[in-house]
């Protein structure tokens, strides 16, 4: 009966999405990217990123207007029982489609160590075509990026 009752919920929910007025058309790009194994000091102490580490890009809009995004790290495993990333930020950056780079939204250092650094950029309308990136830096050296192209 559970069946029954579970399979007429699912076409009832199938069936109403079907029917839902279309919205505009909005296009989302999500990638993650591994974040090598490295370590760097702080106030005297050696800190080592493990692996098991992923930097995440989101991005939402419409052709060049962006109205969502973010980037930040996931730990899982040994990793997630580590502390972390000290003196790290989060930059946005926007190239052209010969990959000229014109604009960074250079994100805050935080002197905190965080295992999860986070960060959210404002909405925009683009200029040009090309790519947008997310870059961590921690202790001032970039140890990652992410990228998603931004065409028509």
């Amino acid at each position: 009966m559970s069946y029954l009752r579970r399979l007429a919920t699912t076409l009832a929910a199938a069936a109403a999405l079907a029917l839902t007025a279309p919205t505009s058309a909005h296009a989302t790009a999500i990638g993650s990217t591994p974040v090598r194994t490295f370590e760097y000091s702080v106030g005297g102490m050696t800190m080592k990123v493990p692996t098991g580490c992923m930097f995440t890009h989101v991005i939402r809009g419409s052709g060049k207007k962006i109205t969502y995004q973010n980037a930040g790290v996931d730990c899982a495993f040994v990793a997630a029982l580590s502390s972390g990333f000290c003196n790290w930020r989060i930059d946005f950056t926007y190239a052209d489609t010969n990959n000229r780079t014109y604009r960074t939204s250079r994100g805050k250092t935080h002197s905190e160590c965080k295992i999860d650094p986070m960060r959210n950029n404002s909405p925009q309308t683009l200029p040009r075509y090309g790519r947008a990136c997310a870059r961590l830096y921690v202790n001032g050296v970039r140890r990652v990026s992410q990228c998603h192209h931004i065409t028509k």
